[in-house]
């Protein structure tokens, strides 16, 4: 069975440029995957020539996107990837939040990954 964790990065940038880099195909792939293409609510996420798929389950304007990999519902998995934001009233900063899920053995490796994507995104947006 898969564990769900969240992962919380602050980042120092405005809630609209962080939206156009997690809520588009495009922006997805300038720091999630190598490439990133949809066609209605199925997104294809390309890494190293690897393809994987999943469905849009939620998307709220400047609070989140919601994503379930097709092959976790096939395999009838109550599971996501959520990347959601929230701007701190106090300092201004954009606090992201990662919800996902990964069976135990896998899980340190997944949050690193999610580390590693985190850091490309703020290279690329200068947060």
């Amino acid at each position: 069975m898969k564990e769900k964790f969240e992962l919380e990065y602050i980042l120092k940038t405005s809630p609209r440029v962080l939206e156009s880099k997690i809520s588009t195909a495009s922006g997805l792939s300038e720091w999630f995957a190598d490439d990133v293409n949809n066609t209605n609510d199925l997104y294809v996420f390309s890494w190293d020539g690897q393809e994987e798929e999943a469905k849009l389950l939620t998307y709220k304007a400047n609070h989140r996107i919601k994503f379930q990999w097709i092959e976790d519902i096939e395999e009838g998995l109550d599971t996501y990837f959520e990347i959601a934001h929230q701007v701190d009233p106090m300092t201004q900063t954009v606090n992201l939040i990662v919800t996902d899920f990964a069976y135990a053995e896998d899980k340190d490796t997944a949050m690193r990954t999610w580390d590693q994507q985190i850091n490309a995104l703020r290279r690329l947006i200068g947060a």
